[in-house]
């Protein structure tokens, strides 16, 4: 609990200094020193400033209690790997609903609050057909395309994950409650802020790059030129995940932020196979051939997984290692891991590591 506290103490320190946080995680300090360090070096002159951050992380974890929000530190085996890999991810996500949809393919749909009924539509339609490919939608609760992504999913029997602007015991906007308690039941309520935090402007463009990271590609639909959707895309390209757009309505304004990213090379979506297609996602799963090697069509061995031969049993590692052994950029290895560890071959541990399981006896 002592390390949980602490990370929660992270989490109340000011965002820009989560980078620094991030980096010394990955060397290996612990959250205590962490703190201690940012402390002393921030506030030389406030010797009790890690005392009262301390006390305020024990109130804001009393509250998680009590509203039933679980909080998964950086450190534990259930944080999503994939929200490991970007610069400055939050050291602790606060959740309600089912905290394994996190770590799932996954793939965004964000776009206008103020949608046409066509946009609309799309954005139902399409995280419907993705929800019963496996997919689970990521999106903001927001009002439009949001709110209609997040129901498409549920209508297509599958998982969704709202991430919030606010704390994740604040629903906003506040109509949307029903939809919340749905997507806890068939998904996830994440957020990065304490409970409690209210639903200030700053907050949504800080979020937006949580969304991109939970998610292996980013879908925009109705972006206007200021949209902050476009700020989701931009999270995506500096995260290393694909970016998608749909075509709209020339006339209206309304799809001209998501025709900018069209001409600046995002893949023109129509259909939820482009999604699919663009992203290597097959629409069945494989067969039951051993780990270490893949079958070829006449039923000879081919060669030994690559992802597997940079794993050794018992000893973990990182993403960035993984990466560098087998070439992949971690937007590409990502999903053969979560195929690996679906398979019961590689395991996830704590601070978005990667062991391979001996499963020889």
């Amino acid at each position: 609990m002592t390390d949980l506290s602490d990370f929660v103490a992270l989490s109340l320190l000011p965002i820009w200094t989560w980078l620094a946080v991030a980096e010394r995680l990955r060397a290996g300090d612990t959250p205590a020193d962490i703190l201690r360090q940012i402390a002393d070096s921030r506030w030389p002159d406030q010797p009790d400033r890690v005392p009262t951050i301390r006390a305020g992380a024990a109130d804001v974890l009393a509250r998680a209690g009590a509203h039933q929000i679980a909080p998964i530190a950086w450190s534990d085996a259930s944080y999503p790997v994939a929200l490991t890999t970007i610069v400055d991810p939050p050291p602790v996500l606060w959740t309600r609903g089912d905290v394994a949809a996190l770590s799932t393919p996954s793939v965004a749909i964000v776009g206008a609050r103020a949608a046409s009924p066509y946009g609309l539509s799309v954005a139902e339609h399409l995280a419907a057909d993705l929800a019963g490919s496996g997919v689970t939608v990521v999106s903001g609760l927001a009002r439009g395309v949001d709110s209609a992504a997040h129901r498409g999913a549920l209508a297509g029997r599958g998982l969704t994950v709202a991430v919030l602007g606010c704390g994740a015991d604040v629903v906003y906007p506040p109509e949307h409650g029903a939809l919340a308690r749905d997507i806890e039941r068939h998904g996830a309520i994440v957020s990065e802020f304490v409970p409690g935090t209210p639903p200030l402007p700053p907050f949504f463009p800080q979020r937006n790059r949580i969304i991109s990271g939970l998610s292996r590609a980013v879908v925009v639909i109705e972006a206007g030129e200021k949209s902050g959707s476009l700020i989701t895309a931009r999270c995506a390209l500096e995260q290393g995940r694909d970016v998608l757009a749909v075509p709209g309505n020339v006339l209206s304004g309304r799809n001209r932020g998501a025709h900018g990213l069209l001409r600046d090379g995002a893949k023109i979506v129509e259909t939820a196979d482009d999604i699919l297609e663009e992203l290597g996602m097959p629409a069945s799963g494989g067969t039951g051939s051993a780990p270490d090697a893949q079958s070829t069509a006449d039923g000879q061995v081919a060669k030994p997984d690559p992802i597997l031969a940079c794993l050794t049993p018992g000893e973990p590692s990182d993403l960035d290692a993984i990466a560098e052994r087998s070439g992949l950029s971690p937007a590409r290895l990502l999903p053969r891991l979560f195929e690996l560890e679906m398979r019961g071959v590689v395991a996830r541990v704590g601070g978005g590591r990667f062991v391979r399981v001996d499963r020889t006896c």
